[in-house]
């Protein structure tokens, strides 16, 4: 006797979830998570304003990048809920920035450490990342006080470095304005 067919996973399923819960769907398989909690969601906005002003916004730094909070990405099927993308602005024309999800493909996503969503995040999401293309990834641990990026080179994710308790880490494709780490950490009050 065979087993029924497993029905795959659809955006409706998304929708129906309460508004406490994040979702995503990978290779037609839900996932989903609760929001957030405080040392997660601390990093993550600090780790946003820290690189929004100079890279977004062009203050202090370069600017000429988009950056969204939890964007809702819809690539090829998979639906997927980075804490932070960014894109270069002239790959994210002003149309695809007006709906309620991006279908361009970011050029770095970072994804924020939960106990309930690290192992995720490494063994299923970061695979993922690199088949639709993303150029770079961090991996941020904010209880540990870590920082691992990535870069993709030829359909394989390169380690650039790791960083850690730094006043000025200058970490790819953002290290023309230096991060203060010490800080970014210290926000949790888990630290320091």
């Amino acid at each position: 006797m065979t087993s029924p067919a497993k029905r795959r996973a659809t955006y409706d399923d998304l929708c129906a979830l309460p508004e406490d819960v994040t979702g995503e769907i990978i290779a037609g398989e839900p996932y989903t998570q609760p929001r957030p909690g405080g040392p997660h969601a601390l990093v993550t906005s600090g780790l946003g304003m820290d690189l929004g002003a100079p890279f977004d916004r062009g203050r202090g730094g370069p600017g000429g990048w988009f950056f969204v909070d939890e964007p809702e990405l819809h690539l090829k099927g998979d639906v997927l809920v980075p804490d932070l993308a960014a894109w270069r602005v002239e790959r994210l024309p002003a149309d695809a920035r007006t709906g309620n999800s991006f279908s361009v493909v970011p050029d770095w996503v970072a994804e924020v450490a939960s106990p309930s969503t690290t192992q995720r995040d490494r063994l299923i999401k970061v695979p993922v990342y690199a088949s639709h293309g993303v150029a770079h990834l961090w991996l941020v641990e904010p209880v540990e006080g870590r920082v691992e990026a990535y870069e993709l080179n030829a359909g394989r994710w390169v380690w650039l470095g790791t960083w850690a308790d730094e006043l000025a880490a200058a970490i790819p494709p953002f290290d023309a304005v230096p991060l203060d780490l010490v800080r970014l950490w210290n926000s949790t009050g888990l630290r320091g």
